[in-house]
C-alpha cells in the first residue's frame, strides 16, 4: 500500500502552547496583531512553546521530529497524550478528538492504545527486568501468568532473553533502554512515542538499538513519532521528518527532498554535511524511457535493470560494471526510466 494511500494515526492541526500566566492574552494577540515570540515574552512574559504547528502520521510511519535544544520538539510529542494542554489548535489520534476525551478516556487511550520511552526510563529499582516491562499490565489488572507471558515475549523482542531477573543497576544504559522499549511494546500499543531515547548512550550502542528499532518497526509495523535532535538518526530511521526550530515546524519531507531540498539556510545549514548517496534514488535522477535520446553504442536491450528505488550508492555499483546506461523498471517489472552516467555523474554531485 502506498505511503499516501494509509490511514492518518496522528494528525495537529494548528497548535499552539503558550506557556505563562498570560498565555490565553499572548495568544488572542499572536491571533489578532500577529506578533512574534519575542513580543510575547516582552509584553506579557510568556513563553512560545510550539507555534501553529500542523502535521499529520500515517500507520505504520516512522515521523521523526528533529530540532536543536529548545526548538520545542519535546514539548510537541506531549500534546499527542496531552501529558501537555495545547493553548489553541486540534489533536486526532487514532480518529479520536483527543481534547474531548474524559479523563477516564484519557487515560485508557494512553494506557492501552500508547506506548512512551524517554531518554530516561526511569525504570523502577526495585522491580525485576520482568516485572518492569510487565508494570502496564499490572496496572490493567491483568493476571500474573497473562504479564509474564507478555514481559517474556517482549522482552524476547528486543534481545533481553536471559535477564528477566535482573534489576536495572545491573545492566548498561543500551539494556536499561531495551527493557524500557519492551515495557513500551508490553501493552502492544498502536503508537508509539518515542523522546530522545537513544540520545545518551555511546555512538556504537547507539547504532546498534536504532538497528534492532528498525527491525522491530518493520515486524510489528507500529506507528512511531520519533524525538531527536541528531539529523543522522533522523534520516536513517525515518520515513518522513519534520525539522522545527524556534517552536515551528519548518520543513516536512523524506530524507530524500530534506537533503536535496532545503527549504531555507537554517535547513540547508544541517545538511551540507549529509553524504546523498543512500539518500537520492533513481527515480529522482532517471530519464522517462519515452523521452531518453540514446548516444552513440547504447543498446538498452543489453543494460542492467535496477529498481527505480535503489540510491545512487546501489547505482555506482551497478554503473561501473558495464558501459551501458541503467534501466530503472517499476514495481511490476516495467521498464520506465534510464540514467546515463552522465546523469548518474549529476546526481552524485549535487544529489538532484
Amino acid at each position: 500500500m502506498k505511503h499516501e494511500e494509509r490511514e492518518v494515526v496522528i494528525e495537529l492541526k494548528n497548535a499552539w502552547k503558550i506557556f505563562g500566566e498570560q498565555a490565553d492574552q499572548a495568544m488572542q494577540a499572536v491571533k489578532s496583531e500577529g506578533i512574534g515570540k519575542a513580543e510575547v515574552l516582552d509584553k506579557y512574559g510568556a513563553v512560545v512553546g510550539i507555534a501553529d504547528c500542523s502535521f499529520n502520521v500515517r500507520r505504520g510511519e516512522i515521523f521523526c521530529i528533529m530540532g536543536l535544544s529548545g526548538s520545542g520538539k519535546s514539548t510537541l510529542v506531549r500534546h499527542v497524550n496531552r501529558l501537555i494542554e495545547p493553548t489553541s489548535g486540534e489533536i486526532y489520534l487514532l480518529g479520536e478528538d483527543v481534547m474531548k476525551l474524559s479523563t477516564t478516556a484519557l487515560r485508557e487511550m494512553r494506557a492501552k492504545r500508547i506506548g512512551m520511552v524517554f531518554q530516561h526510563m526511569a525504570l523502577l529499582p526495585h522491580r525485576s527486568v520482568r516485572d518492569n516491562v510487565a508494570y502496564p499490565l499490572e496496572i490493567r489488572g491483568e493476571s500474573k501468568s497473562r504479564r509474564w507471558d507478555v514481559s517474556q515475549h517482549s522482552l524476547s523482542l528486543v534481545g533481553l532473553d536471559g535477564f528477566e531477573d535482573r534489576f536495572p543497576r545491573e545492566l548498561s544504559g543500551g539494556m536499561q533502554q531495551r527493557v524500557g522499549l519492551a515495557r513500551a511494546l508490553a501493552s502492544d500499543p498502536d503508537v508509539l512515542l518515542m523522546d530522545e531515547p537513544f540520545s545518551a548512550l555511546d555512538p556504537l550502542i547507539r547504532r546498534q538499538l536504532q538497528d534492532q528499532f528498525m527491525a522491530l518497526s518493520e515486524q510489528l509495523h507500529k506507528t512511531t513519532l520519533f524525538i531527536t535532535h541528531d539529523l543522522d538518526e533522523a534520516i536513517r530511521l525515518g520515513t518522513r521528518i519534520a525539522i522545527m526550530k524556534d517552536g515551528r515546524i519548518v520543513q516536512i519531507g523524506t530524507p530524500e527532498e530534506i537533503v536535496t531540498n532545503p527549504a531555507d539556510d537554517y535547513v540547508r545549514d544541517f545538511v551540507q554535511n549529509i553524504s546523498k548517496l543512500k539518500l537520492v534514488f533513481a527515480h529522482t535522477i532517471q530519464v522517462p524511457i519515452n523521452e531518453y535520446k540514446p548516444q552513440e553504442g547504447d543498446d538498452l536491450s543489453r543494460s542492467p535493470r535496477v529498481s527505480q528505488d535503489v540510491d545512487l550508492d546501489y547505482l555506482i555499483d551497478v554503473a561501473v560494471k558495464t558501459n551501458q546506461p541503467t534501466v530503472t523498471t517499476d514495481d511490476d517489472g516495467k521498464d520506465v526510466g534510464v540514467v546515463s552516467k552522465d546523469r548518474l555523474l549529476q546526481g552524485i554531485r549535487d544529489g538532484k
